[in-house]
């Protein structure tokens, strides 16, 4: 009882219960106290599972239009079995193999010159190259494949195995696809957020989100970052490992939180006095601070604590016990005392 008013002079990591409790009560304090219990916690219990989606990502094959950098695999035949400018089809037409879309959006042929081709779609630049030949050949057919699509490939960094451009000449691409290319994330799903950046628009989303049925098709010539998703909290007195740690789940509960940070320490620790620091910001208005209290030292904490959402940013605090400091103050008086008792001995 003696050591319960103390705390004015113990040292510690952080405030007392005693402090935290009292501040709360006072009419001008700057956060609400929520003592956590079954009547208290409806607002702030974790969410179901959402349910899941039946549906798959829709992939119609856009029009693929060249810009600079395509690269195309371009072949000519002539109807003509003499004194033709190109080899006839029977025998494969004659083959320019990968012709590249320049800087300016052309191309260039024998007998056809430079063509514009930037933002043309492959057939049309096969109705470009035959009128250019009219004239010229009989009856000329003309046949191109992309080989090599700026146009059409999506580019992925960010926290992937393998970072890159991906082609997309094998069909189109999901959001889901370009990651797997790029060999997946190296964090785990509920910290990975994607961002998707297609020239007119950008979109953010979750990993996780994406996993669970929400996967998009991916515009041609696109860029997909994959970064650490903002979910942290920091951990604070007496608990195995205090310090800034990655949330354990998309939902974790406060159980699973001191869990994963190997739990309240037992030497040190008051089991009445485990907090959660909380800040909201709302688009409009001041910030909302908010600190939850929960006494562990009550066997139903246990399934609160189970049920109570740690959200980003958090700050979870658990409080010493008044004598653990006390002991912080007087184990080295008492050592001192037989050091000195020794040495009096000694002489």
């Amino acid at each position: 009882m003696a050591l319960s008013g103390c705390g004015s002079f113990l040292s510690g990591a952080g405030p007392y219960k005693g402090t935290i409790t009292s501040v709360a009560e006072n009419e001008d304090a700057p956060y609400t106290l929520i003592r956590l219990s079954a009547n208290t916690i409806g607002p702030y219990m974790r969410p179901e599972d959402a349910e899941l989606v039946s549906s798959v990502s829709d992939m119609a094959v856009p029009s693929v239009r060249l810009v600079p950098g395509d690269v195309m695999r371009i072949i000519i035949s002539d109807s003509a079995t003499e004194g033709a400018l190109f080899a006839p089809l029977s025998s494969g037409g004659t083959v320019f193999e990968r012709v590249r879309v320049s800087g300016k959006g052309r191309i260039s042929l024998p007998y056809v010159g430079e063509l514009s081709v930037n933002g043309r779609t492959l057939s049309e630049v096969e109705s470009g190259i035959q009128k250019r030949l009219h004239g010229k050949a009989s009856d000329p057919q003309v046949h191109i494949e992309l080989v090599g699509d700026m146009s059409g490939s999506v580019l992925v960094a960010g926290a992937v195995k393998a970072p890159g451009r991906f082609s997309a000449l094998q069909g189109p691409l999901t959001l889901l696809d370009a990651v797997n290319q790029a060999g997946g994330p190296t964090l785990d799903p509920h910290l990975v957020t994607v961002v998707l950046r297609t020239g007119k628009e950008v979109h953010r989303f979750g990993y996780e989100e994406l996993l669970a049925g929400h996967n998009i098709p991916v515009p041609a010539h696109s860029e997909i970052v994959v970064e650490r998703a903002r979910k942290r909290f920091v951990a604070m007195g007496a608990v195995g490992k205090p310090g800034l740690h990655d949330l354990p789940s998309q939902s974790p509960s406060l159980l699973e939180v001191l869990g994963s940070v190997g739990g309240l320490d037992e030497r040190a620790a008051d089991p009445r006095g485990v907090f959660v620091f909380r800040l909201t910001e709302p688009k409009s208005g001041k910030p909302v601070a908010e600190v939850f209290q929960l006494d562990m030292r009550d066997p139903a904490a246990i399934f609160l604590a189970r049920q109570f959402l740690v959200q980003p940013e958090d700050a979870v605090y658990v409080t010493n016990a008044v004598v653990y400091e006390a002991q912080k103050i007087i184990s080295p008086i008492v050592q001192v005392m037989l050091l000195g008792r020794t040495v009096d001995r000694g002489f």
